[in-house]
């Protein structure tokens, strides 16, 4: 595949892929506590990542500060965001909820870009940012309330936080190191952190080892882990921060469609038209234009 096909291609599979997280914890959840569950990903992703570095004869880093800011990227971009959704899931924030208020993610990175890194936002780019976030809102309208439990809701507001900076850490001093070794690198810091927590807070004998949760933890390590992270990643390379942003609006409408096909959630014409919208506001929110 050429690069030309490859950029055109690499921003839908990554929306398409993505969207499966908060599917792959509606099946996986129920089986396992979050921070354990997320603990065996992230060894398991270190484990099949090291095999494929040493394979492919991978570059690893040859400065000690490349390994502490792929780690802080790690910390943020997974530990914070991934634990906050799926400790807010566990708690019992509806998955709309979850994705409304993540879906402030695009508004804030860009506001973020733009103290940090300089990036420039024209005004036919607010626009479509804000109305990307009207229709998010009208794709999950149905499914919000804010009637949850605090945990639930400061573990989302930790995870918007963590996956806005995560990504402009990520852009800005980790984005040259090598996307191989730095996904075990990454992973590897996760689950030094997340063990110590999850032996403390939660039973190891919770977990139920069904064919629902293998599904659920070999997809989250194989297609999102390593498939998602590696094109967002890969995208964020490619172009500003902000740009990039932009794609998570088409996150919960696609989770949507997915939940009406595989579990018969409702999707109705409102929800239809917040999509409609969604699709012309990542259009003019797309960077590059002319001012």
């Amino acid at each position: 595949m050429n690069d030309a096909r490859t950029a055109a291609l690499a921003p839908s599979l990554f929306v398409l892929l993505w969207s499966t997280g908060f599917i792959a914890a509606k099946y996986g959840l129920p089986y396992a506590p979050p921070l354990t569950f997320l603990l065996y990903r992230f060894v398991l992703v270190a484990a099949l990542m090291a095999v494929v570095c040493v394979v492919t004869g991978a570059r690893w880093p040859s400065q000690r500060v490349e390994y502490v800011n792929v780690a802080i990227a790690a910390w943020l971009v997974h530990g914070l965001y991934l634990g906050g959704v799926f400790v807010a899931l566990s708690k019992g924030l509806p998955a709309g909820t979850a994705a409304m208020l993540v879906g402030l993610q695009p508004i804030l990175t860009v506001f973020l870009a733009r103290g940090w890194l300089g990036e420039p936002v024209i005004p036919r780019q607010w626009a479509g940012l804000l109305l990307g976030l009207f229709g998010v809102w009208l794709v999950v309208r149905h499914k919000v309330s804010l009637d949850a439990d605090p945990i639930a809701l400061a573990a989302i507001a930790v995870a918007l936080a963590g996956i806005s900076i995560g990504t402009l850490w990520q852009k800005r001093h980790a984005s040259h190191v090598d996307l191989r070794t730095g996904a075990v690198i990454q992973f590897a810091a996760c689950a030094i952190v997340y063990l110590p927590l999850a032996l403390a807070f939660e039973s190891q004998s919770d977990v139920r080892w069904t064919s629902d949760f293998v599904f659920a933890l070999g997809w989250s390590v194989v297609v999102l882990s390593v498939g998602a992270i590696s094109l967002l990643y890969w995208l964020l390379r490619q172009g500003a921060a902000a740009g990039v942003a932009r794609l998570f609006f088409l996150v919960p409408p696609v989770t949507a469609l997915m939940a009406f096909a595989m579990f018969g959630e409702r999707l109705d014409a409102v929800a239809i038209a917040g999509m409609a919208l969604i699709v012309v506001a990542v259009a003019l929110a797309r960077p590059g234009a002319t001012r």
